[in-house]
């Protein structure tokens, strides 16, 4: 009994008569030992559950996540230059397309015009022929218009000089004719 009359003797600052804490226990300068030494031991229990347990889960989810970020880098750049490639392929398939449109373009324009040339060529070789056709034709009739002209003018004069009461033969008639067409 005797220490239970000890602890009821000395109650301490931070204790009242009836056992109970006075203001804030934590801040009472008696008990900061006791509380400084389950302070130690909880950081202590601490530090060995980080370290051992949740420490190196962390650690394998950065490193993996780390890794599957720098995968996908990797693979993002692949792509791109994939891309790039796609694209200088694009970019050359195209202008050989075009290339290749101008060309057929240019061939058939010149195909055309060879055609053309060929038709024209056709044309001015029937349109000759024509005209030489017309030319004789005109040459044959203007021919024929001059000794029809000298035959009608031969007897319109016989008929002028008969009509006027006069007598000129044939061959006086022929001759004054002949002088005059001629120039």
């Amino acid at each position: 009994m005797a220490t239970t009359q000890l602890a009821e003797d000395l109650p301490g600052i931070c204790v009242d008569d009836h056992g109970s804490a006075i203001g804030m226990p934590q801040l009472c300068a008696d008990w900061v030992p006791n509380q400084v030494f389950w302070l130690v031991i909880t950081l202590v229990v601490i530090f060995f559950i980080l370290s051992r347990i949740a420490l190196p889960r962390i650690a394998s989810v950065v490193a993996e996540r780390t890794g599957t970020i720098t995968n996908d880098i990797a693979a993002a750049e692949e792509l791109k230059r994939q891309a790039g490639e796609a694209e200088k392929d694009y970019d050359r398939a195209l202008a050989d397309a075009r290339a290749q449109a101008q060309a057929i373009g240019q061939q058939t324009r010149d195909d055309i015009k060879a055609q053309l040339d060929t038709a024209v060529a056709d044309a001015d070789a029937k349109i000759a022929a024509k005209t030489a056709e017309s030319e004789a034709a005109i040459d044959e009739i203007r021919a024929s218009s001059v000794a029809n002209i000298e035959i009608v003018a031969k007897d319109t004069a016989l008929a002028i000089v008969a009509a006027l009461g006069a007598t000129a033969d044939q061959e006086t008639v022929s001759r004054a004719v002949d002088s005059r067409m001629k120039g």
